[in-house]
């Protein structure tokens, strides 16, 4: 959940000029395209547009897709991926150093409007969130993706099947049968935060014979290794797809509602309109079983996460 930590606990802000940051402001997209569904647009024909993104593997491929569309498009693009943190990356819009990127619904409303209480459906996240941000500080949110990176339970495929379990319902009907396995691994935070482990056990009413704790990365490999039965992870990891594991639905919407939308100054959307109907279909496109293939291609290949980009798009028809 790294564009939630870093919002919520990271403070340091952008610099007067991104070049502090150790950014190249001059940064070209480093790949030739040609239109493929996405056709030019002549009012964005030669529009400098300045694409951000944060500094983790998921958020730096929709930046890339970003790029690739409104190149195909015909605009001029500068590559800001990959800016450290949140609260950067935030501040580098709001301040016009780059024009656009991809946030996440709950990251907003809560990280960036200081709300406490999540709203739980997905479009009424995404309603609210747009509207107190373009009220309060300018910035309009185009229509949201079905990508959503949220918080979920999570095992392996192999005792999933064998118990049947597809979903938090499943695993806490199981559990009840079976409390010697309910065994979790999760990260310190998340195992005190009323939104995390307090929070959905009541919501659940799963027992917990033994809860471990451990970093990020680690929860993961505990999951696949048999150290536990049930772990926290983030829904668009690609070690889900890396380590054979499966996701269990949060079939009450207990969790924080992330769907990634494309955010840019509402002026700048009012004088060039044409973004969003290049924009918005990508976005549509995007789910979250295709994002852990992605960012496992990334994290577990080894791949450029450009070039990752660039094959979903051409994959998809946007490009050539």
């Amino acid at each position: 959940m790294k564009h939630r930590l870093k919002a919520l606990f990271g403070t340091v802000l952008l610099a007067s000029s991104l070049t502090a940051c150790g950014l190249d402001v001059n940064a070209a997209l480093p790949y030739n395209v040609q239109p493929g569904s996405i056709r030019p647009v002549p009012s964005l024909e030669g529009l400098k547009v300045t694409v951000g993104s944060k500094d983790f593997t998921e958020n730096i491929i929709l930046g890339y897709l970003a790029e690739l569309a409104l190149s195909a498009a015909g605009a001029h693009v500068i590559d800001l991926t990959n800016i450290s943190g949140s609260n950067s990356a935030r501040q580098a819009l709001l301040n016009g150093q780059i024009n656009l990127s991809w946030e996440y619904t709950g990251t907003g409303w809560i990280s960036y409007q200081g709300n406490t209480t999540p709203i739980p459906d997905e479009q009424a996240q995404y309603d609210a969130v747009k509207a107190a941000d373009e009220k309060e500080f300018g910035i309009t949110w185009l229509p949201y993706s079905p990508l959503n990176d949220t918080y979920a339970f999570g095992t392996t495929e192999a005792y999933a099947a064998a118990h049947n379990l597809k979903t938090n319902s499943d695993m806490t009907a199981f559990l009840k049968q079976h409390p010697d396995q309910a065994v979790f691994c999760v990260e310190t935070e998340f195992a005190s935060r009323q939104d995390g482990m307090p929070g959905v056990q009541k919501t659940y009413g799963f027992p917990t014979t033994n809860i471990k704790t451990f970093g990020t990365g680690a929860v993961y490999a505990a999951i696949a290794n048999g150290t536990c039965n049930f772990g926290e992870i983030f829904t668009t990891d690609g070690r889900i797809a890396g380590l054979h594991l499966r996701v269990l639905q949060d079939d009450k919407k207990f969790f924080p509602q992330y769907n990634a939308a494309v955010t840019m100054k509402k002026s700048y959307l009012q004088a060039h309109p044409a973004l969003a109907g290049v924009l918005v279909p990508v976005g549509k496109a995007m789910d979250n079983e295709q994002m852990i293939e992605l960012c496992k291609e990334v994290d577990v290949d080894g791949k450029d996460p450009g070039e990752v980009a660039r094959d979903w798009m051409i994959s998809k028809g946007f490009i050539k």
